[in-house]
């Protein structure tokens, strides 16, 4: 029986270019790739709620109990099983977003909501978080330009720089909390590059997928 798998989270900003490093990075280590908030049936209508532009609206708690139902379901659906059976997951968002967004960025206390965070995750915790940071300028740059060629932002990309900057410096300050579970890179750097420094650094902390049966 191979023994449990590793979670990767790759976090950051809107337009960090997290999405796109987590699809390479999945693809050269030969892990599962999934995401948040939506990767399940629940989860895709829960992810409705929270940023389809024309949902109504819900308060600050509202948004973290939602984005906490998400990642429960989530876990015991996808992730937990995932990992029992011996496989790599790299997670496109994971418990680290709740904290920044809904913590830093909304204004909602950052301790009780890291607590729902492990209560919904049933302690299901990444072993490697990646914080792809870029500057909150490039990342309204990058938006824009994707924006403009597939239709409207979600509500949480157009709550402004103000934001993205409180958000940003959530996902640092955690980074900075627990740098033996973190590492953050470049997002500016050129994407092969950095899906290269991306796979040395996960082969370096966790070790080798292949390695570990898969």
């Amino acid at each position: 029986m191979p023994g449990r798998g590793r979670l990767i989270a790759l976090e950051g900003i809107d337009g960090c270019g997290k999405s796109t490093q987590a699809r390479a990075l999945s693809a050269a280590l030969g892990a599962q790739l999934t995401f948040e908030p939506g990767a399940t049936p629940v989860g895709a209508r829960l992810r409705q709620l929270l940023l389809a532009p024309d949902a109504p609206a819900v308060s600050a708690r509202a948004e973290a109990l939602l984005m906490a139902a998400d990642r429960a379901e989530h876990v015991d659906q996808v992730v937990a099983p995932a990992l029992a059976a011996g496989s790599w997951v790299v997670s496109d968002r994971y418990a680290a977003s709740t904290v920044a967004y809904q913590g830093y960025g909304r204004g909602l206390d950052p301790g009780e909501l890291a607590r729902l965070v492990a209560w919904a995750s049933a302690g299901v915790s990444a072993d490697l978080s990646v914080l792809v940071d870029v500057e909150v300028e490039v990342a309204a740059a990058r938006l824009a330009a994707v924006t403009g060629a597939q239709g409207a932002p979600d509500r949480l990309e157009v709550l402004g720089p103000e934001f993205a900057a409180r958000v940003r410096r959530g996902f640092l300050a955690q980074a900075e909390a627990e740098p033996e579970r973190w590492v953050v890179v470049d997002g500016t750097e050129e994407v092969a590059a950095l899906t290269a420094r991306l796979v040395a650094v996960v082969r370096e902390r966790l070790g080798d997928p292949a390695a570990a049966g898969r």
